[in-house]
């Protein structure tokens, strides 16, 4: 496949990746994608029509899951037609505008998965450190003017990123090295200056992700010196308990996302398979893991969902 130099733009393409090395084996490969997809998928629909239907679930806390379980779909979805087409049919090429149209939805979507993990880290705070208003705080009103600001910072952030991307010429090797569309990635095969998106996309990783997970840190902080001064050390550990499900969502997302960042602009050639993986991690386990983690640590929740599919 020729590179685009001079050619017309909307008629270049690029070139996916998958696993490099292994590609006799990528039906194989395939196998546990489309399983990590369809329990996703599955589980995320099913926490969204448990919380939906329940009436007794239309709390703070799970209206910020059912937010979450909401992007994680959408993850899923913008992702899985490239990823599975590489491994099952091995269908490779992505046009230009596809490819800045995937950019752009997998960059907002994972950045307003960090806004709404910030609001589950306040939505945790204010009901362990300060119980008696956390239904004044957490009004419905305020919840979804929170949840309107966590959707609209994030488009509004990352779409200069595309926009940037469509004006570059690209005449060098059109082959990503993702099965997926990344602007860190497409940047790399610009033949054209692109330092603005370089110092751009650092100032989204420190100002978004960067700070939501500075945020996330300080009320974990707070919630711990609160909890500290319990004199109980069951309500304590009770106390605690309700945040591990947030916990384990916090690390699977933040390490993957801050580590896969400067991978991207600071690797080189010996770091590529981490980086491969890494994305991996970064896009199919969070939207596989968060529902699992709530459902099984959610007493409430599970006791709901055995309860719909039991009866």
């Amino acid at each position: 496949m020729s590179a685009v130099n001079g050619t017309k733009f909307n008629s270049a393409v690029f070139l996916l990746t998958g696993i490099p090395g292994i590609e006799d084996i990528h039906i194989w490969i395939s196998v546990p994608f489309c399983f990590m997809y369809v329990i996703s998928i599955v589980g995320n629909s099913v926490i969204l029509f448990i919380i939906k239907t329940d009436p007794s679930l239309h709390e703070p806390m799970y209206i910020f899951l059912s937010m979450l379980a909401i992007t994680d779909l959408g993850i899923s979805i913008a992702t899985m037609p490239t990823i599975l087409g590489i491994y099952l049919f091995n269908s490779r090429e992505i046009s230009l505008n596809a490819c800045f149209a995937q950019t752009f939805f997998i960059h907002t979507l994972s950045k307003i998965e960090s806004s709404i993990l910030l609001l589950m880290a306040f939505d945790r705070f204010i009901a362990i450190c300060n119980p008696l208003r956390y239904t004044s705080i957490l009004t419905p009103p305020r919840i979804a003017k929170m949840g309107l600001v966590a959707v609209l910072r994030p488009v509004t952030m990352i779409l200069p990123l595309p926009i940037l991307l469509k004006k570059f010429r690209y005449c060098r090797d059109n082959v990503l090295s993702h099965s997926y569309c990344m602007d860190q990635d497409v940047m790399k095969i610009a033949c054209s200056d692109i330092s603005v998106n370089n110092i751009y996309g650092l100032f989204l990783t420190f100002f978004m992700v960067g700070l939501d997970s500075l945020l996330v840190f300080l009320s974990y902080v707070m919630i711990l010196k609160t909890v500290l001064s319990v004199a109980s050390r069951r309500e304590c550990l009770r106390a605690l308990n309700t945040c591990v499900s947030h916990l384990c969502a916090v690390v699977l997302f933040y390490i993957s996302d801050i580590g896969l960042a400067f991978i991207h602009r600071f690797g080189n050639s010996s770091t590529h398979l981490l980086q491969i993986i890494l994305g991996y991690v970064y896009l199919l386990v969070p939207p596989l893991m968060n529902p699992i983690v709530y459902s099984v640590k959610s007493k409430h929740l599970r006791e709901r969902i055995i309860r719909a599919f039991i009866k």
